[in-house]
């Protein structure tokens, strides 16, 4: 495993087979944990496909794992940073961290992914039925 994270809020590791664990800790870890969990059902069943699939939640450790969205991106240029954040969202969540240090680039497909979620929020109305 490669640790690509390290901070008093999480621990983000990324393992040789593509997947990502984040491990929370620090002030509200469990409220954190969760509602990062929240947002990423919220968007897998919208059929965001440029945001991580959730594919486990521990609440006991207060973990979770999914697949990996690429690489960091060094960088990227303002207007194109505003129209990814806008497309998200278009699938009722708002990142609130806007950064381009929550860009990856996916390699397989081309396409820049949006990570951490812990501190999104999920637009009013986003809570009904999927589009």
């Amino acid at each position: 495993m490669l640790k690509v994270k390290d901070t008093l809020r999480s621990t983000v590791n990324l393992t040789f087979d593509g997947r990502v664990i984040k491990a929370y800790h620090g002030p509200n870890a469990a409220e954190r944990f969760a509602h990062e969990v929240q947002v990423l059902r919220h968007l897998a069943a919208r059929g965001c496909n440029f945001v991580p699939q959730l594919l486990e939640a521990n609440t006991k450790e207060l973990f979770i794992i999914t697949t990996s969205c690429g690489s960091r991106v060094e960088h990227l240029d303002d207007a194109r940073c505003k129209e990814l954040f806008a497309e998200l969202e278009s699938y009722g969540v708002r990142h609130d961290d806007p950064d381009p240090r929550n860009v990856t680039y996916r390699q397989s497909d081309g396409r820049f992914c949006l990570i951490d979620f812990e501190f999104a929020t999920l637009l009013p109305g986003a809570q009904s039925k999927p589009a």
